[in-house]
Formats: structure tokens, sequence, C-alpha cells
């Protein structure tokens, strides 16, 4: 039997005097309350009641033991109220996983009016572009780029992210201008390796949607690298907003076909847990109003 709970019903007994008072007090029978005290005797190996046909009074050993369970009891209520409190107010570590370029130029610059928001949290982000297991690798929720798989876990739908295909000066001087998807083909394109966009890239016009494959001799899995070749003059990238919008605020890249837009779904992950922790839903919600 749960000692606490024997501990608890052994109290109620010296509180009240009898097993019949602290069976109404407890709302359980007289017999588990003597269930109770039997198996709490038991366990010490001490009698802690001496027992009457009227009523129980305590034995020296039940006076100190009931003085320490008093302790016992009062410390677990501390605990179970500071845990409750826990439930209640956003604490403790967040881990995060996301893009790497949504991750860095999007994400970071907002964590800390999050952080501000919520002062006993604290973030651990982690940025990358592979696909990461968000239960075996221990995160509490995941930012996701491009169409969702089938999954078990709970997705919440994002502002889908901006992609725009631009290039250096030099490189348009050059090689030309693409002027719709279909010139493509005569450039080379930066490729995005390991991904949907390594080899096809696709957009929307005013007649829909157009796919077209590109090719190029070089492809990095990594923007950052993408774009300093786009700046070196070695192709045309396609890639975030986020990460050209400098450059081509400052004329170091020139966006193309700009008539033709393309954009990636975009989601947060976290597991079906009923019990969603403060932090958690505090994180999802701030997410949800920054990028939704």
């Amino acid at each position: 039997m749960d000692r606490f709970a024997s501990m608890e019903v052994f109290a109620k007994v010296a509180e009240t005097g009898s097993f019949t008072a602290a069976a109404d007090a407890l709302g359980i029978s007289g017999q588990m309350v003597g269930k109770h005290i039997r198996m709490l005797e038991e366990h010490l190996g001490i009698r802690l009641l001496n027992r009457t046909t009227r009523q129980q009074s305590l034995t020296g050993a039940g006076k100190d033991f009931l003085e320490r369970t008093r302790i016992v009891l009062a410390e677990l209520e501390a605990a179970e109220l500071l845990a409750a409190e826990s439930r209640a107010k956003p604490r403790g570590e967040l881990r995060v996983n996301a893009p790497i370029t949504f991750g860095a130029f999007s994400l970071a610059p907002l964590l800390p009016v999050y952080m501000a928001e919520n002062p006993e949290v604290t973030v651990r982000l982690t940025l990358n572009d592979r696909v990461v297991d968000l239960v075996d690798e221990g995160y509490d929720c995941v930012f996701r780029a491009g169409p969702l798989m089938d999954s078990t876990l709970m997705a919440r739908g994002l502002r889908p992210l901006e992609l725009i295909a631009c290039a250096a000066p030099a490189y348009l001087k050059a090689k030309g201008t693409p002027r719709q998807p279909s010139d493509l083909s005569g450039h080379e394109c930066l490729g995005f390796a390991g991904s949907a966009i390594e080899e096809r890239w696709e957009f929307s016009g005013k007649d829909g949607k157009v796919g077209v494959r590109v090719k190029s001799r070089f492809s990095a899995n990594n923007g950052q690298a993408l774009k300093q070749a786009a700046l070196a003059g070695l192709g045309i990238i396609f890639q975030a907003a986020e990460l050209t919008q400098d450059d081509v605020k400052s004329g170091r890249l020139v966006r193309v076909m700009p008539k033709w837009r393309s954009t990636r779904p975009l989601h947060l992950l976290f597991a079906p847990d009923r019990r969603v922790t403060p932090k958690l839903r505090s994180f999802i919600e701030f997410a949800v109003a920054r990028f939704g």
C-alpha cells in the first residue's frame, strides 16, 4: 500500500481519536483505515496505537512517529503545490530545432522577446536542415519546412517560407537575365544538395504553377555557402528571402523573375501529449503569433 497514504490515515486517526471518525473524514471505510494502520505498523515493526473497544490512543513510539509524520506530510503537500505551480507557469529548458536559414534569420532574432516574456524558461536551439526525430532526439518542438509526411506528431501550420531566385550583377551581365522559369535551363543554378530544390525549382505565376529542372556544377547543403557562391558570380541562387534580402537591398544580388513566386510550407511540430507543458504551450502560442 502507498506509505504516504497510510501515514495520512494514521495522522487523521490520531487527530480524530477513532477509526470511524477518520474514515468519515477521509471518505473511506473503517475497515480500510484499520488495514492502513496494520500495514504501517508491520512495515515499521512497532505498535503505533493502543486499541480499546471505544477508542484508540497513541503509544510512546506512536507519538514520536506522529510528530515526524506531520512534518513529512507537510513537505509532501509543499512539493505537490510546487509541482502544480510548475505546471501552471512556463519554466525549465525548452529544446527547439529549426532549419538553418529560418532559424538563424527569422527565429533567433525573436527569441529574446519570448525569453523576456518567460524569464524562467531557458532555450536550447539547434539548427540543421535534416529531418530530426523529435521524440528520439529529445526536442520539445521542431520547425519543419516543406510538405509534411505522414506522422503521428501534432502540427501547427505557419506562414509559408518565400523563396526567391537571385544572382550577382556580374553573373547576369555575362550570362543574361532569365525572364521566366523555362529560361533557367540555360543557366548555372546553385542547387541545395539533398533537398527537393536541388534539381527542380517550382514557381507560381499568373498561369499557374511551373516546375523546371535545373543543373549546376556546384551544389551545397547550406544556404550561406550557396549565397557566397552566388555573390562570387558562380550562378543563380534559389533560397529563402530572409537569407538574401540584405544583399538584394544593397545591390550585391539582383532578384530575377520577380513576377514568379515560390513558397514552401512551414509547420511547428510537437508530440501528441495530452499534457502539454506550460513552457511548450507558451512557445507554440508565441510562434503562431509571430509566424502564423
